[in-house]
């Protein structure tokens, strides 16, 4: 009968068979290693990975990763490689080739096409004697002590591996070229990094007659109705000029009624306001806005520009907490 007891004992087995296997890659991080390495940045071409079954499903995630991290690469599937794809192939591009036993018949067809075009292979392989070992440029091993399925048949280990090994490569490129995060983001523009630190206060601001400018002799009534209107939750208090003298807030309201009862309308935005606000300016990143948005437990910033001081600034817009987590700045 099999229990729960032995599919969790199962379960555990293959995770630590398939660590065993990751780590033992790590003996292997060689001069060989290093010479992939440096066969896909000296390279005037692609990085064109290619591999059959689970290997091309590896080789996907491969080409994927690299592509991300600053190497063009892409997948090609060796069969259809055969009739017309080895048409994505160039001089000067380099092949990764994945293939457990190094001897799947529909890589091996591609060699003399790849050696006529003098193209750099690497091979990833679990076998260094095999046919693409010994045809390849640089050929890393990839073999494993034994698969974590106990049938002894079913590719884990060694597709773990393979995976394991491909983010090693893609990683030391990154290193190796100097990839920082602002590159990772400018592949990744709809990803949340991406936004992050690409979506500036000015992409999301409220500008022009959505905004709601009060001046210090208006009203508080007539200040109501102007943040009423434009719904952004305060009005922001400003000289002829449209330089920055303070903002009223919801809040701002709550403690004047509280204070002065029905006295306070008869006050002016002047009396209530609060000098020297918080401000951004629209060039900053939206992620930015944000902290300052968290720190100060506020849900707006006023959007200033000009001068050295706080005393000296024109008003350009407003930015709301809501839009920023709209947009997935988080």
């Amino acid at each position: 009968m099999i229990t729960p007891e032995i599919l969790i004992e199962t379960a555990k087995s293959v995770l630590k068979t398939e660590a065993e296997a990751i780590l033992a890659l790590s003996d292997r991080i060689n001069g060989g290693f290093l010479a992939a390495l440096d066969l896909i940045t000296e390279s005037r071409g692609k990085c064109v990975v290619t591999g059959m079954g689970k290997s091309g499903i590896i080789g996907k995630k491969i080409a994927a990763t690299l592509a991300s991290t600053g190497t063009p690469a892409f997948f090609m599937h060796p069969a259809e490689a055969s009739h017309g794809d080895l048409g994505m192939i160039t001089y000067g591009d380099v092949i990764i080739a994945i293939s457990n036993s190094g001897e799947t018949e529909e890589l091996l067809r591609l060699i003399p096409f790849f050696k006529r075009f003098d193209v750099g292979i690497i091979s990833m392989t679990g076998n260094s004697g095999s046919t693409l070992a010994r045809a390849a440029s640089v050929a890393i091993d990839i073999s494993v002590k034994e698969e974590a399925c106990p049938l002894g048949i079913v590719p884990t280990s060694s597709t773990t591996a393979a995976i394991a090994m491909g983010d090693a490569i893609a990683v030391a490129l990154l290193i190796k070229r100097g990839f920082k995060r602002e590159d990772f983001a400018f592949f990744h523009p709809g990803g949340s990094l991406g936004k992050r630190l690409f979506i500036k206060v000015k992409d999301l601001m409220y500008t022009g007659d959505a905004l709601p400018y009060v001046e210090p002799s208006t009203s508080l009534v007539d200040t109501i109705v102007e943040m009423s209107s434009r719904r952004l939750g305060l009005a922001v208090v400003v000289d002829k000029a449209c330089n920055l003298l303070g903002i009223i807030t919801d809040g701002d309201l709550r403690r004047a009624m509280g204070r002065w009862g029905k006295n306070s309308y008869d006050m002016s935005a002047r009396d209530i306001m609060t000098e020297h606000p918080r401000t951004i300016s629209e060039e900053e990143l939206a992620a930015k806005a944000l902290s300052v948005m968290q720190t100060h437990s506020i849900t707006s910033l006023v959007v200033a520009e000009g001068g050295h001081t706080e005393h000296n600034l024109r008003v350009t817009g407003v930015i709301h907490l809501h839009d920023i987590l709209k947009n997935g700045i988080i």
